[in-house]
């Protein structure tokens, strides 16, 4: 389900993507099929365990997606990808410096996945997962 805001904040289509926004409002959570299926049933998703491990869930701008997938998650089947509505989850986003001195939005709390749009399966070609934009 698409938030109702996201085409009020000019995104289009099924996969929002950072335009000129500052700071973003949509960021992205990489998970298995099984275990967003199972957050879906229960509304709530509470992070992987590397999330659970660090105190909060790991999210990626539209500018580092490709990267985190290729650093933590290379070539791996069974990802799905999550559009993630940021401007729902009020103070619980922290955008903190990471990897090279990028930035990245961290959920400091359960994620809603009401606040969320997808899944949408990634396909791996060739040994590297294929974005839908």
């Amino acid at each position: 389900m698409q938030p109702a805001n996201w085409s009020e904040q000019g995104f289009h289509g099924r996969w929002p993507f950072m335009t000129h926004s500052s700071p973003p409002a949509i960021a992205y959570k990489i998970e298995t099929a099984e275990i967003w299926a199972q957050a879906a049933v229960e509304g709530v998703y509470r992070g992987s365990a590397l999330d659970q491990a660090d105190g909060f869930i790991h999210l990626s701008g539209a500018d580092t997606l490709a990267e985190t997938l290729r650093l933590h998650f290379n070539a791996r089947e069974g990802l799905v990808l999550v559009a993630v509505d940021l401007t729902q989850l009020g103070a619980t986003v922290i955008w903190e410096a990471s990897r090279g001195g990028a930035v990245f939005p961290h959920v400091y709390g359960p994620l809603p996945v009401s606040a969320c749009a997808g899944p949408v399966p990634l396909a791996v070609v060739d040994g590297v997962h294929v974005l839908p934009w």
